[in-house]
């Protein structure tokens, strides 16, 4: 299941996405973590030191690799060079899959070894020099959405994704990826004013929301998101030592982490495996064709000189017949 979380910046979502890999991993699933965020601090949640966390292969970087392994035998793609961030998979694509060895995972994915399990961490890379003043984030974050579109996932497999703050994410059409968004929100009036325009942006698309309270200090806090945001408040998360500890680099086990914290966890976990459930392979291989023709009508079709919209398999539907069907790595 694909899983995103979201907040305003300093929210502590990216805090949160660590502490829900670590209990994935403790559970034994399969997890697949992505740091989309433009500050890339996933890596140092989950442990890696300074060092560790700039040598992440950066996605954008890979962005042709990507795109030639994905287009496969597609014979309506006529080149790499002509798919772009939203190109959806037709018959010939090559899919990804959450436990299979490929070249994508080879060049862009690392293994980040936790207390209790391995994760396979990725990243989209910060800006770089050449990047600055001409070039805006969301071209990096591309090669996520491009891998989300090709990938097929069961429900003890994980993809977490640490999106960007705020409502950066609706600059395409990756908040339509996933089975559960988690909005991390302070009980502040700012915290759930990203709450209120994700959930007005999200509307007419099936986009499962809970909210996720953190830094709460009481009922207090409890009430005012609930008065705020009402049943999609799912649970409150407050001070931790053990964060505390691990945000200044002495994490202790995470078996240790506080009871109450482990809890909230799983209520997550299960909020996500009731909405992966709920999942309509077909609405979400038509989500991946609306926001192609979209981006091929506003961009697409001028920056590649071709037409994109012909790039769409009508009778392609991507769903759980894929799953089973991997394969390894091509020599």
């Amino acid at each position: 299941m694909k899983i995103a979380f979201v907040g305003k910046g300093g929210s502590g979502k990216t805090t949160l996405s660590s502490l829900f890999i670590r209990h994935l991993a403790a559970n034994e699933a399969h997890v697949i973590a992505v740091d989309a965020d433009i500050n890339q601090h996933l890596g140092a949640a989950l442990g890696l030191d300074d060092a560790e966390a700039a040598a992440l292969p950066a996605m954008g970087a890979h962005l042709p690799l990507i795109k030639d392994y994905l287009r496969g035998a597609n014979p309506r793609i006529a080149s790499a060079e002509t798919m772009i961030k939203t190109t959806p998979p037709g018959e010939g694509s090559r899919l990804l899959r959450v436990r299979e060895d490929n070249p994508i995972f080879e060049a862009c994915a690392r293994t980040v070894r936790l207390d209790d399990g391995d994760v396979r961490l990725m990243a989209t890379g910060p800006f770089t020099e050449s990047d600055l003043g001409v070039a805006c984030y969301h071209s990096k974050v591309g090669a996520v959405e491009l891998c989300l579109n090709h990938l097929v996932d069961g429900p003890d497999e994980y993809v977490v994704v640490d999106m960007t703050a705020g409502s950066d994410s609706f600059a395409s059409g990756m908040f339509t990826r996933f089975d559960m968004t988690f909005l991390v929100a302070e009980p502040t009036r700012k915290g759930v004013s990203v709450y209120r325009q994700y959930k007005e942006y999200a509307r007419d698309f099936g986009v499962a929301l809970k909210v996720v309270g953190n830094k709460v200090q009481g009922p207090d806090d409890l009430e005012f998101l609930r008065a705020e945001v009402g049943d999609d408040l799912l649970i409150g998360i407050g001070h931790s030592d053990w964060v505390r500890s691990m945000e200044k680099g002495r994490p202790s086990r995470f078996e240790l982490l506080e009871a109450d914290n482990r809890m909230a966890l799983q209520a997550l976990q299960d909020a996500a495996e009731d909405s992966y459930g709920l999942r309509d392979w077909e609405r979400y291989t038509r989500q991946m064709v609306h926001f192609h023709l979209k981006n091929a009508e506003s961009w697409g079709n001028e920056k590649t000189g071709a037409d994109l919209a012909a790039q769409v398999d009508p009778a392609f539907v991507l769903d759980e017949r894929h799953a089973g069907a991997a394969v390894s790595a091509p020599t």
